[in-house]
């Protein structure tokens, strides 16, 4: 039995691992790289494998970096199922089709960008013309591009799969309980048990037998936080068939670090919101429209509720996040205990109250971004890559009276490293001086809103978490190898377990392992 390392492999984006018998070839994920755009698209469309040879997939939850593949798969020749949880296959329905859709107008946008280029080079004609021409009503004109780019036999820039794809996708999942076992392929069996990352996250442990003698591989995932709202904490009673582990992939995007206490997150965002409303301000949160938009509205209806917070406005500018909204209201059954004693018990939805709004049309996210007026905006994308959330921040990025909350991970070579970097550097410095400048949307703007960063909303274990989870589970395990870290903190993560007595292997890409 071996297994093939070929995502998050020294980086936190793009999971996927290839568990090979000689029966069966099982994939662990297949998320989409995030980062720059050329590098990003360069990975993604690169598969290392033929789909065609993949038995099935098991999916540990529903965020594109885990799953963002899934359609790209089905369109190359994979025909067998997605296994994953009821509810991340119910979030991948929005998931899937919300990534399909920016594929088609990032490509549809760079070549129309193109197509004005050539035409204004060849013809001679402003680049003022050339977009005219190109459009029409206002809106671009994909089919006169298409007959442009085709007439000077320019090739068109594809997306990396379509809603089309998405859909056809969506039809090969099988939804499966929590703790209850189902077959993979031949001889080979897996279990889910809670991640308690974000709902219906899975840790899963994989049997197969080969060659006479049993295996067991376990996959976290996404390993959560404990005693966090909504979401369940991390499993550590597993069945008899999950006691002896033979290898362990365990994320280490917090390896070298520990998180603020979750008991902090909401007098700390107490204090943010009160500065801001102070200032009269608007409170701007870069957020994962899957989980930590719905954490941070839960957070938000408990202050109201309990009257130690300024009521003021607060919207959710993101259609994903609306829809993603609904999906948790549609399953309690995984929410923890709290949960259900604040809100369920009560009669009243943990996401909705009376100061929500939630942003369909993007003329209502326009008006929105013109609102002076002290309000909350929680918005994707989370690393501010693409989506509204580019838009707002174009709005309120250079007005001191402003706050921009980062409440999530940050990856390398994104927008939202950047601001959290020189934000912090520049309020470290006592705000002396001219502010930092950030790039983005083909224009710098001088970052003079204030930057805080809460972790502690992290969906991520930290380090001493994810100990917690190996020493507290009911497991015996033989081999651990790190994936979904950059490398500072896989390194250090490494060292820490080897210091406990584990043996630990930090892969790279394309890395083949013999598991014994």
């Amino acid at each position: 039995m071996n297994i093939r390392f070929y995502g998050a492999v020294r980086e936190v984006t793009g999971s996927m691992h290839l568990l090979e018998t000689d029966e069966d070839k099982i994939l662990l994920d297949a998320g989409m790289f995030q980062g720059r755009r050329e590098e990003s698209d360069r990975k993604n469309r690169q598969l290392p494998f033929d789909p065609s040879i993949v038995t099935n997939v098991v999916l540990s939850h529903a965020h594109i970096d885990h799953s963002g593949r899934i359609p790209l798969l089905s369109a190359r020749g994979f025909a067998g199922h997605f296994f994953a949880t009821r509810a991340t296959a119910h979030a991948c329905e929005y998931m899937l089709a919300d990534s399909a859709s920016i594929q088609e107008s990032d490509a549809g946008y760079l070549n129309y960008k193109r197509a004005v280029d050539v035409m204004s080079d060849l013809a001679g004609v402003s680049r003022d013309a050339a977009k005219k021409h190109l459009r029409q009503n206002g809106r671009r004109d994909d089919e006169a591009i298409a007959r442009f780019m085709s007439r000077y036999d320019i090739n068109p820039i594809r997306p990396l799969y379509t809603i089309a794809d998405a859909e056809r996708a969506l039809e090969q999942f099988s939804g499966q309980p929590y703790n209850e076992k189902f077959t993979i392929g031949t001889d080979m069996t897996a279990i889910f048990y809670e991640a308690g990352h974000i709902l219906g996250s899975a840790i899963s442990v994989i049997r197969a037998k080969e060659n006479g003698r049993t295996y067991t591989v376990a996959y976290t995932g996404d390993l959560g936080r404990y005693d966090k709202p909504i979401i369940k904490n991390p499993a550590r009673d597993f069945s008899a068939s999950g006691h002896d582990i033979d290898l362990l992939l365990l994320e280490s995007t917090y390896g070298n670090r520990t998180h603020e206490p979750v008991a902090d997150m909401k007098p700390r965002l107490k204090r943010i919101i009160d500065e801001t409303v102070e200032r009269g301000g608007t409170l701007l949160i870069p957020a994962f429209a899957f989980g930590r938009t719905q954490e941070l509205l839960y957070t938000i209806h408990e202050l109201y509720s309990n009257g130690e917070a300024p009521e003021i406005p607060v919207y959710v500018d993101s259609p994903l996040a609306t829809r993603i909204t609904k999906v948790f209201g549609e399953h309690p059954e995984v929410y923890d205990r709290e949960t259900h004693r604040t809100f369920l018990e009560n009669g009243l939805n943990p996401f909705m109250f009376p100061q929500l709004h939630f942003v369909e049309s993007v003329q209502e996210s326009m008006a929105l971004m013109r609102e002076e007026k002290p309000h909350i905006v929680i918005s994707a994308a989370g690393m501010c890559e693409a989506g509204r959330i580019l838009h707002h921040l174009r709005y309120k990025i250079h007005n001191e009276k402003n706050t921009i909350l980062i409440v999530g991970y940050m990856a390398q070579h994104t927008l939202g490293r950047r601001i959290l970097e020189k934000g912090m550097e520049y309020k470290e410095a006592g705000r002396i001086g001219g502010p930092p400048a950030v790039r983005f949307m083909g224009k710098e703007y001088p970052l003079k809103a204030r930057v805080e960063n809460m972790d502690g909303f992290s969906a991520h274990a930290d380090k001493d978490e994810m100990l917690r989870f190996l020493r507290e589970s009911n497991v015996k395990i033989k081999k651990i190898a790190l994936v979904h870290g950059e490398e500072e903190q896989i390194s250090a993560f490494a060292e820490t377990l080897k210091n406990e007595g584990y043996d630990v292997l930090v892969p790279r890409f394309g890395e083949s392992l013999r598991i014994r």
